[in-house]
């Protein structure tokens, strides 16, 4: 009789890695922002000096010198500060987006490795922009209490108002954080210096901040060609929310400008991102 066939196992083949899953747009979006935010945690104290020294020695010296000399009045001191914190909060959502955007498109390229993430050019702009909001609206809430106790009892002031206030800081990021977005795209790491003289100065300057837009009525032609400048409408609603009883641009006019204004800069942002993204 033959012997029967031995059966011999078949060696079973190593599994196959399992495929890698997507990353999605949005997870690229959250870890874009988590480094910018433990950016903000390790710089904390040069982004606080560097966004609010400017607008707290205007405070130091018009809401408090000036007034105990005698040469500013209680009510303009009423009307100061919040063009300050609408400057603060301009000045640090703008400065987040310019001076890294400039320096990420320069000679070293930074801004690369995050194209390089499996996300849409557009996403990587937009996180850029949120985060220089968020900048924005902590410097200002930095700036308020410190100006609130150097100044000392300011007229009409109040935050009864806080969701107005919140809707205008939201708002006021947004259009200077797309602002930034066009100037830092549009503008070359030797020209910047050129920008802050020959742009940023006299937008700050004619911005009324200041002082009140209806101020302007002695000056007809200055007073509707000042519209032009995005910090107007910041620095108005601002007063609006906080010192309503007193002279203001109207909330809803505010609002629709600055919405108008952020929509338009982001269309031109993203457009000359694009571009120099791709270059």
């Amino acid at each position: 009789m033959s012997a029967s066939p031995v059966s011999t196992p078949v060696p079973s083949l190593p599994r196959l890695p399992h495929e890698r899953r997507a990353v999605s747009a949005l997870q690229v979006f959250w870890a874009l922002f988590a480094r910018d935010i433990r950016v903000i945690q390790r710089e904390f104290i040069s982004f606080i000096i560097r966004t609010t020294m400017q607008p707290l020695l205007f405070i130091v010296v018009f809401g408090f010198l000036l007034s105990r000399m005698g040469y500013l009045s209680a009510a303009y001191s009423a009307s100061l500060l919040p063009g300050v914190l609408g400057v603060t909060l301009a000045l640090a959502s703008l400065q987040s987006v310019v001076l890294p955007m400039v320096a990420d498109f320069g000679w070293t390229r930074e801004i690369d490795d995050r194209l390089l993430s499996p996300a849409p050019i557009e996403i990587v702009a937009l996180e850029k922009v949120i985060s220089s909001m968020l900048q924005g609206i902590l410097s200002a809430l930095f700036v308020l209490p410190v100006a609130r106790l150097i100044m000392g009892p300011i007229p009409n002031f109040t935050l009864v108002h806080a969701g107005e206030v919140f809707l205008v800081c939201v708002l006021g990021s947004a259009t200077f954080s797309t602002l930034g977005l066009v100037l830092g795209t549009a503008v070359q790491p030797q020209q910047i210096g050129l920008m802050f003289s020959v742009i940023l100065t006299p937008m700050f300057f004619f911005g009324c901040a200041y002082y009140p837009w209806a101020g302007l009525d002695v000056v007809p032609p200055l007073k509707y060609g000042v519209l032009v400048n995005p910090l107007v409408y910041v620095a108005e609603g601002m007063r609006a929310a906080m010192t309503p009883t007193l002279p203001h641009m109207d909330l809803r006019v505010v609002v629709a400008a600055m919405t108008g204004l952020t929509i338009l800069f982001w269309v031109l942002g993203i457009r000359s991102f694009r571009k120099r993204a791709v270059s």
